[in-house]
């Protein structure tokens, strides 16, 4: 299964929907792109700055990280050129109904080569991309989240 950055952050730090998503993706070997390593370190980062974590917890959250990927309970797919011209031409085929930012085409774009087969999101432009695309969703419906 392929996790995008945000939902990774979900499994390290306490959210609004991180019991749903660590529920129901345990189990699992998980896949995502080099991009990650940026990605969530700049979450984490983020959250810190708003106090929505403390420093310590931004510290262990990402050594969790780090540690699921170096035991390869995460892994890292690359980010080449065949992904970039993959996501150009994954955001050309949803223009103009899906404004799909660029770093998520990237990530949509990880999965679609490396046959993730699911994607674990809960971003709408993502969800929306990949449903165009026939690439499968965890959570099936956004509202299953909210629903348990």
């Amino acid at each position: 299964m392929y996790l995008d950055s945000a939902t990774i952050v979900k499994l390290l730090v306490r959210e609004p929907d991180s019991e749903w998503f660590v529920r129901n993706l345990s189990g699992h070997g998980f896949d995502t792109s080099e991009l990650a390593l940026t990605e969530v370190c700049g979450a984490l980062l983020f959250k810190e700055r708003d106090n929505f974590i403390t420093a310590e917890e931004r510290v262990k959250a990402a050594e969790k990280f780090y540690s699921l990927v170096d035991d390869d309970l995460i892994v890292l797919h690359p980010l080449n050129r065949r992904v970039l011209e993959r996501a150009r031409a994954i955001q050309l085929a949803c223009h103009p109904h899906v404004p799909l930012r660029t770093l998520d085409a990237l990530h949509v774009a990880t999965c679609d080569l490396h046959h993730g087969g699911t994607l674990a999101t809960t971003d709408r432009r993502m969800r929306a991309a990949c449903a165009q695309l026939g690439i499968a969703l965890v959570p099936a419906k956004p509202e299953d989240v909210n629903a348990n």
